[in-house]
């Protein structure tokens, strides 16, 4: 088979491999769409992020969906054909995160394109049985691949009790900012506001429901009606700041965005108001939910995709965001030529 594997900074090599073969209780899945994703492209342009370094070849992608090819020994309830989305984090299943259900936080986890784990920008991959969830046809191979970020977004969500009624500030509105708008509408959110610095992806946001858009160019989410919950998805530290001294009293903020190790905390405005400041880290048991609000149409997901490329191109995608502004999420199709 045919993957798209990173060797090292700014070089991605289109090279042949063996093709896998499922082993007991997993499944081989022909992919049809992956997304990029802000980490695949840190990884291209620094090949590291924190302590994960590319020493190695590695194939990058984890937003992935496809095509049951085979199954393995053992395998029920899926059939060869299936269409399905790939759940790229595979954790031990037996410690005691794992049997606490916060599998998220799996110390010995195997997730795709961190190294040294391979990811999907490759015509093949091998997956265990449970993490390969059966789509609808109501959904796009897109919309099944992208709901692994709307699993971000919907983990924000309920890391942050997002209910009936709350209101919502969104600092950041790439990718994961965007589904955290419509996860945040979808769990009964009244008011979503967003900030960011794109007009492109602020008119986006308010094209998929968001009641009000900050233009962090020249306005400041401290002028807006405070709200309960904050979903920090820029990882950029002022940003961080100003959002949770935006929060309600006994408001909420959820830090989604990636950015430095450290980042300074308004502690004087936490403690006043006794605010909740918590992480986020992937996601657990959101599946079966994502692709439900997909299949109802109470989430657009293909509304985020504005390029595709085929996998001889994979290098391309990589590197797109950084020269259109109008760029939002784009796939990688491995079986198109």
């Amino acid at each position: 088979m045919r993957v798209a594997a990173l060797h090292g900074a700014g070089r991605v090599v289109l090279e042949e491999r063996d093709a896998p073969r499922p082993g007991p209780g997993e499944v081989l899945v022909d992919v049809t769409s992956v997304g990029v994703c802000g980490s695949d492209v840190h990884y291209y342009e620094h090949g590291r992020i924190g302590r994960f370094v590319v020493d190695e070849p590695l194939v990058l992608g984890h937003e992935s969906a496809g095509v049951i090819g085979a199954l393995g020994e053992g395998v029920t309830g899926l059939h060869v054909g299936q269409r399905v989305s790939v759940e790229p984090g595979v954790p031990d299943r037996s410690c005691p995160q794992c049997l606490a259900g916060r599998y998220n936080l799996c110390p010995d986890v195997r997730f795709f394109a961190t190294p040294p784990v391979d990811g999907a920008f490759a015509e093949q991959v091998v997956v265990h049985r449970a993490f390969a969830h059966p789509v609808p046809d109501a959904l796009s191979d897109d919309a099944a691949a992208l709901l692994e970020p709307l699993s971000v977004g919907l983990w924000a969500c309920t890391k942050g009790r997002v209910g009936a009624g709350s209101r919502v500030l969104v600092t950041g509105a790439g990718p994961i900012g965007l589904v955290a708008v419509q996860a945040a509408l979808a769990a009964g959110a009244t008011s979503v506001t967003v900030s960011d610095v794109n007009p492109a992806r602020l008119a986006l946001a308010r094209s998929l429901g968001a009641t009000d858009t900050v233009d962090a160019r020249s306005e400041s989410v401290l002028d807006v009606p405070p709200p309960e919950v904050l979903l920090e998805c820029s990882g950029v530290a002022p940003v961080i700041s100003e959002g949770i001294r935006a929060l309600a009293p006994a408001g909420r903020a959820v830090l989604v965005g990636m950015g430095g190790d450290e980042v300074p905390l308004p502690l004087s405005v936490v403690q006043e108001r006794e605010l909740e400041v918590t992480g986020t880290f992937r996601y657990a048991n959101t599946w079966p939910t994502a692709i439900a609000l997909v299949a109802a149409g109470r989430i657009d997901l293909d509304r985020l995709v504005t390029g595709h490329y085929p996998l001889a191109d994979a290098e391309a995608s990589l590197t797109v965001g950084r020269t259109d502004p109008a760029s939002v999420k784009v796939m990688v199709h491995p079986g198109v030529s």
